[in-house]
């Protein structure tokens, strides 16, 4: 069992079992973020949906984890950056749409400033998504116009 892992789920008082490792070892490995049918079809019949749903609850609630919708309005999910950090603070930061490849990216750098909201007003989450072509998608285009034109 990762280390990293196991301490993690001690402070937040869970069980350290199979699934929860699992899961959190395959979203630690990613770049983007990943929806439950990915997670399903990545931990094969390991975890069954029922417990992979469980997990992904609890770990969100626990702030361990954070969702993000794509572009078809399926819920994504990736490591929240104070998870990453050990860093007690549950930080806002920017998500990023492909437009191309669909891949669902947190922009941790770019953090969302707090807001000022109205009298009787409460926020309890703040999201920002930008919609575009991500690098990747942008490098493939550019070696597809570079080909193209030398053809």
């Amino acid at each position: 069992m990762n280390e990293e892992f196991t301490d993690l789920l001690d402070k937040h008082n869970l069980k350290k079992t199979s699934p929860r490792l699992s899961v959190l070892s395959i979203l630690k490995s990613r770049d983007v973020a990943t929806s439950q049918p990915e997670l399903e079809q990545i931990i094969g019949k390991e975890v069954d949906r029922v417990t992979l749903y469980r997990t992904l609850t609890t770990f969100e609630e626990k702030g361990i984890i954070h969702k993000v919708l794509d572009l078809n309005g399926t819920s994504n999910y990736a490591l929240s950056s104070s998870t990453i950090s050990n860093n007690q603070l549950h930080d806002e930061h920017v998500h990023f749409n492909c437009t191309v490849c669909l891949n669902v990216y947190c922009l941790d750098q770019l953090h969302i400033p707090k807001l000022s909201m109205p009298q009787g007003f409460s926020s309890q989450n703040v999201n920002v998504i930008v919609y575009g072509i991500c690098y990747s998608c942008n490098k493939k285009a550019e070696e597809f116009l570079k080909k193209k034109d030398n053809a």
